[in-house]
């Protein structure tokens, strides 16, 4: 009886709290406003996972003013990411689900968000804006508490120089730091340079566990898409090299590769479950052979390896495989001086053959102004 006791009092004290489960939100098939449709209706631990999914489609549609919208609301959340969020702190707990808490994003995702904002800072002809967003990029990709490593993405180094160049600034420490991490040398700033090509392809990592309990983030290349990606200006070759591999970016910090695992509370799971075995058993023995003191002993020890089995089960170590899934793998840039007036880029996509995907090419017209303002494309293998 008395084991029975204790027994209801563990399950009353393990139960926990479920969500009412949500209705499925209306499809329409259109990533932009279905994105919408989950930012204002779905679970709002998912909003900021929306929002970077959402502006990436409108940024690449040409609708720059929903695209900053979404990236500043996002960016807002990433500022507030340090330890006030409730849900991240149930997060953190050995009960609840990595995927219970407010969605960030891993670095590179975090990352991509500042990139993707400071293209649109300097297509509204605000460099220092521009510059501000990839610097703050780069320390959502640096270890600024411990300085165990360093941010090392190419593009962001070689843009704040770039910025700082344009601003009449030295952009030589930035260019020196980006010319290091580079596999090719990189083209010298130009200060009259007028007209930035952004250019991005490829697919990007997707998120995956493995582990006993899934408790290990793990990451593997998105599928096989363009590969490089060959520039024209009025028929003119333009070679960018991919500067950056967000794979890469995902798999590494600081160049080291990295497992990504959630050890502590696959840990605690496993050796709550071992001590709830080795209660039970020993208990159960003890009670159904001992009297008196070694009989309530045992009970005793049963119940207590009944509650550490209940804090097992009640332990949650999955890894939080939630991505940003419509990223690019390689990003690029090209800084060009051009005349005033018109003029033809063509983009063509290749796969990892060397192959055009003819489907992919892209053509933009620039038309560059007799003025102080740099003229900033976008172009993307996506069409979404």
């Amino acid at each position: 009886m008395a084991l029975c006791s204790v027994a209801a009092v563990a399950v009353l004290t393990g139960c926990t709290t479920f969500e009412r489960e949500q209705a499925p939100l209306p499809y329409s098939g259109d990533p932009l406003k279905d994105g919408e449709t989950a930012i204002s209706q779905g679970p709002p631990r998912d909003r900021v996972l929306w929002e970077y999914r959402t502006a990436a489609v409108a940024l690449r549609r040409g609708q720059f003013d929903e695209a900053k919208r979404l990236l500043d609301d996002a960016i807002l959340s990433i500022g507030g990411i340090a330890a006030n969020d409730p849900n991240a702190k149930k997060a953190r707990s050995y009960f609840s689900g990595e995927s219970s808490k407010t969605f960030h994003g891993e670095p590179y995702e975090r990352v991509m968000a500042y990139f993707y904002r400071g293209i649109l800072y300097w297509m509204d002809g605000e460099p220092d804006n521009a510059r501000a967003c990839f610097r703050s990029a780069q320390l959502e990709d640096s270890d600024t508490e411990n300085k165990q490593y360093a941010a090392d993405y190419v593009l962001l180094d070689y843009l704040d120089g770039l910025a700082s160049v344009k601003l009449a600034g030295d952009g030589s420490d930035a260019f020196k730091r980006a010319q290091a991490l580079a596999k090719n040398p990189l083209p010298p700033y130009d200060p009259k340079a007028n007209a930035l090509i952004f250019i991005e392809f490829g697919n990007g990592p997707l998120k995956f566990a493995t582990g006993q309990y899934a408790e290990e983030l793990r990451f593997q290349p998105g599928p096989p898409g363009a590969a490089s990606a060959v520039v024209r200006v009025d028929g003119e070759p333009v070679p960018p090299e991919p500067f950056d591999d967000l794979y890469f970016q995902a798999t590494t910090r600081g160049g080291r590769v990295m497992d990504h695992i959630l050890a502590n509370k696959a840990v605690f799971k496993t050796g709550a479950d071992v001590v709830g075995n080795v209660g039970l058993i020993g208990g159960a023995i003890m009670a159904a052979e001992g009297r008196g003191d070694v009989r309530n002993a045992g009970i005793g020890l049963a119940a207590a390896g009944l509650i550490s089995k209940i804090v097992s089960a009640a332990t949650v170590p999955a890894a939080d495989i939630r991505c940003w899934d419509n990223l690019p793998q390689y990003l690029s840039c090209a800084a060009l001086r051009l005349t005033p007036g018109q003029h033809t880029v063509t983009v063509e996509f290749r796969d990892s053959a060397g192959s055009p995907m003819g489907s992919l090419t892209k053509t933009v017209t620039l038309n560059i102004a007799d003025g102080t303002k740099d003229t900033v494309v976008f172009v993307s293998d996506k069409n979404q």
